[in-house]
């Protein structure tokens, strides 16, 4: 007749359990004891006192010789012992009104704190089949209204176990919730660290170690890979040119737009050394060969294209000279996973088709996006390209065929899906096919707002 809820704090049933299990059968031992003072129970019955002031102890022992994942288990089980408890002795107490309903009250109470309802139900189903077999084999004589003093000693007790419980139990929620809170403050500050550590990983590489996809051990496999490098042509010449701080914003705005352009296309950041850029296709996530291509081509284009952009917002920062990126794609197997140390790893990958897109890269003029062979297969029915033969690369013995990267072929013709023009203070790059038709009256209106006041304007 105890609440028996497993503290989630500890790993044994806690001190107020204990107590309140004393509380609880001291109450019924009070109850008799005041009975048979007052001659209302017979004596037959007043070993029911040691008994229950001895019980309490006994199952606090079976309790701290539970193993913790047990613990609830246990706790159902010395509930129920409990309610056999309770109806046996409503029936050996003569079903006296105030001692009877008291042990149920305080049964009950328990049962609450530990299940509900639900809980609640059983025990008193259990307390029922008790003193149904106890009433049938004993057969007690009914007793009628109780003396003043069991009554008073029965509903004293039962309040001091009731209200002594409840204060434990509001404790124990108070403290519950302080718990709560530091748990979420300390998870809200892990979450900040994953997040600021996150920004020194590729986004698909956090994810696939964070959901245990990976490992973080020293590891590597051979996949095949999309590999792209990248550059701006001129950019030595004119950090020489710049201060730090100007420069410092110029590569960091160029860096910042073409990860989010190649994130966009699913590709996994490699790494930036100054203005050159190293993205792979492939792994940890691929969707086959033919369309990790794809997307790589499909990146590189994307990136040319905003270079239109980026050039008119530096023209505006003072910065004349056009700057121009030039782009080198492989496809081909490639090492790939964790190098380095126990201590300082870092994810990468390796192998002669890296160094064949980074030797293409080199090769590339401004503006130009040059592809392998490997990948050309890949993609020319999606992608237009036009064949510049073969060119030796140091590292390999034979020329190596390449082509050079025009558009999409749905975006060549009469067909085409966007309009571009770049002059000097204006810049404009339109993809048809990347309008949604909610957006599509915002960008009329914009180009008309731009019309007028161009029309406005009075050019000297």
């Amino acid at each position: 007749m105890k609440p028996t809820t497993l503290d989630p704090l500890t790993a044994t049933p806690p001190l107020r359990e204990y107590y309140s299990r004393v509380l609880a059968y001291m109450a019924t031992a009070a109850s008799i004891a005041a009975g048979t003072y007052v001659q209302y129970f017979s004596i037959d019955i007043l070993w029911m006192v040691p008994y229950a002031l001895l019980y309490p102890h006994l199952a606090q022992q079976l309790s701290l010789r539970v193993k913790p994942e047990n613990m609830r288990r246990t706790d159902t089980i010395l509930l129920g012992i409990d309610a056999l408890h309770a109806g046996a002795a409503a029936a050996l107490l003569g079903f006296s009104v105030v001692p009877s309903l008291m042990v149920l009250l305080t049964l009950c109470f328990s049962a609450m704190i530990l299940g509900g309802l639900s809980q609640m139900l059983l025990v008193l189903i259990a307390a029922t089949v008790s003193v149904t077999l106890v009433g049938l084999l004993l057969q007690p004589a009914f007793k009628d209204g109780p003396p003043v003093l069991v009554s008073l000693v029965s509903i004293l007790f039962t309040t001091a176990y009731i209200c002594i419980t409840a204060f434990f139990v509001h404790q124990q929620g108070l403290r519950l919730a302080q718990v709560r809170s530091e748990i979420k403050r300390e998870q809200e500050k892990a979450a900040r660290l994953a997040r600021n550590l996150a920004k020194y990983l590729s986004p698909q590489v956090w994810e696939s170690i964070f959901s245990g996809k990976k490992s973080v051990r020293l590891e590597t496999q051979r996949k095949k890979l999309s590999v792209f490098f990248s550059d701006i042509k001129g950019f030595t010449e004119l950090s020489e040119e710049l201060e730090a701080e100007a420069l410092t914003d110029l590569l960091n705005t160029y860096l910042n737009d073409m990860s989010k352009i190649a994130l966009k296309y699913g590709g996994t950041i490699d790494k930036f050394v100054g203005d050159s850029v190293m993205v792979f296709f492939g792994d940890p996530s691929t969707q086959g060969a033919k369309k990790d291509a794809v997307a790589a081509v499909s990146m590189a284009v994307a990136m040319r294209k905003h270079m239109k952009v980026l050039r008119q917002q530096w023209r505006a920062q003072g910065i004349t000279k056009p700057l121009e990126i030039r782009m080198g794609i492989n496809t081909g197997y490639c090492t790939v996973g964790n190098f380095g140390a126990d201590t300082r790893m870092d994810y990468t990958i390796i192998g002669r088709e890296v160094n064949l897109a980074s030797r293409l890269e080199n090769a590339s003029d401004a503006g130009e996006i040059l592809i392998s062979h490997e990948t050309y297969s890949l993609v020319k029915d999606v992608i237009m390209c036009r064949d510049k033969g073969q060119i030796n690369v140091k590292g390999f013995s034979r020329p190596v065929q390449i082509y050079q990267v025009v558009d999409f072929r749905r975006d060549l013709g009469a067909a085409s899906s966007y309009v571009e023009h770049e002059l000097p203070g204006f810049s404009m790059y339109l993809d048809t096919n990347g309008i949604q038709n909610y957006d599509k009256e915002k960008v009329i209106q914009a180009l008309q707002h731009a019309a007028e006041k161009l029309r406005d304007k009075i050019i000297p």
